[in-house]
């Protein structure tokens, strides 16, 4: 561990100091700190080829437009829907990696960094800041990077885990009084209901879960409220959980590992959820490269991983991180959790997803889409859920899987993917 003066030197004399062909990572999801990065862009004619690191950002991602080509590069860990349109392979780029090894990267210098932005709480009267709301790779950049600038925000959750750093190992910093990024939370379709309720009756009472954000994860969660002794053990959080915790389904007691304690790597959700888990004891922030260990998701019984897809051919492939060689989000920790949830015992590893996209076009298909990346392979399939029911594809041959996944599509396109099943095989 560094140790300085305690006196943290202003944030704007650190960004002074930043060169041409630097490497910097900025802190992501609701912790992306936006103060830092507009100060950042006031550099910009002063820069050239400076490289930016992170998972997916919220907010003003400017420096990312062309306008700043010659100042900025960006390589991602993750897609987020503001940097969709700008992929090209070369300026705005992209690094596949399951989030559980993103932190070695930075330790192992395979990535170098010269700065890390990070967001934090307020200095607590031990002297030490949260990383608050996302530890996941925040963490280890922090550690491993030259020089680290923080942003605290009195209004960023003072969170319990691995977050937490003394003003010590922080070189320059200044102090912001701004709200949060807040997901935008829609009410579930009725066909995302429905894959609510065929997920949860395959959640046991006792399963500990991994769940993330979304229409058809809330559609899950709203269906669980009759359970029992449900944990938390998942990459991400959002609102959905909230309820679950205080109506006391929720309560992590058959967890055998962080018993008692809700645990993942990032949360992003609206000032309820920011507002639970401050100073919450219950509620553990850990980093990825834990949090996402397929080890150690293991080690907990009854493990129901659930995540979603682009689209999953009849072999059980399953395609989550682009649309035919488009590049639409990341690897992430779909395998993490499928790998996790399959060695678990009595592990349910799930792809939910609706049967058709919001073009009417099948997700259950023939073939994936030239260019579409394999994240999930057929060996590691299990479950895969649509509105119309469960397929149970683990130990089942080629053409047992394409009955089921057919079973399963829209009844529209079923006719269709069997004769082009026939013609293909």
């Amino acid at each position: 561990m560094r140790t300085r003066a305690v006196s943290i030197p202003p944030a704007a004399v650190l960004i002074s100091e930043i060169k041409s062909g630097d490497h910097i990572f900025i802190h992501g999801g609701a912790a992306t700190p936006n103060t830092l990065i507009a100060m950042l862009l006031a550099r910009a004619p002063e820069l050239k080829d400076v490289t930016i690191y992170h998972l997916h950002s919220e907010g003003r991602i400017d420096y990312a437009l062309p306008e700043y080509k010659n100042s900025f590069r960006v390589k991602n860990l993750f897609v987020g829907a503001n940097m969709r349109p700008l992929i090209d392979f070369e300026r705005i780029d992209y690094i596949p990696c399951f989030l559980s090894e993103m932190p070695q990267l930075f330790r192992q210098r395979k990535i170098s960094l010269d700065w890390a932005f990070i967001q934090t709480s307020s200095i607590d009267h031990n002297g030490f800041v949260s990383l608050g709301t996302s530890v996941d790779i925040a963490k280890a950049a922090a550690e491993s990077a030259t020089k680290v600038i923080a942003e605290m925000n009195s209004q960023m959750p003072r969170t319990f885990g691995d977050g937490m750093f003394s003003v010590h190992e922080i070189d320059g910093a200044i102090e912001t009084d701004k709200p949060l990024f807040q997901a935008d939370l829609h009410p579930p379709s009725p066909e995302e209901l429905a894959i609510g309720k065929y997920v949860a009756e395959l959640v046991e009472d006792g399963s500990c879960l991994q769940i993330g954000i979304g229409s058809i994860p809330n559609a899950v969660l709203g269906q669980l409220k009759h359970h029992k002794n449900l944990g938390i053990h998942s990459e991400m959080c959002s609102d959905g959980i909230i309820e679950l915790i205080e109506s006391g389904v929720v309560n992590n007691s058959q967890k055998k590992i962080y018993p008692g304690r809700s645990v993942c790597s990032f949360l992003i959700g609206t000032q309820e959820l920011y507002n639970h888990v401050h100073d919450n004891p219950s509620f553990l922030i850990l980093e990825a490269g834990l949090v996402n260990n397929p080890t150690v998701i293991a080690k907990n019984s009854k493990v129901v991983a659930i995540n979603s897809a682009v689209e999953v051919d009849l072999t059980g492939q399953v395609c989550a991180d682009s649309i035919g060689s488009k590049i639409v989000s990341g690897v992430g920790g779909q395998m993490d959790f499928i790998r996790g949830a399959s060695l678990s015992e009595k592990g349910k590893p799930i792809i939910a997803m609706a049967a058709r996209t919001k073009k009417g076009m099948s997700r259950i298909v023939t073939q994936l889409k030239a260019g579409a990346g394999v994240v999930t392979t057929r060996a590691h399939i299990h479950y895969v859920v649509t509105e119309y029911g469960i397929a149970d594809l683990y130990g089942k041959s080629v053409g047992e899987r394409v009955r089921s996944l057919i079973s399963i599509a829209h009844p529209a396109d079923r006719e269709q993917l069997e004769k082009n099943w026939r013609t293909i095989c």
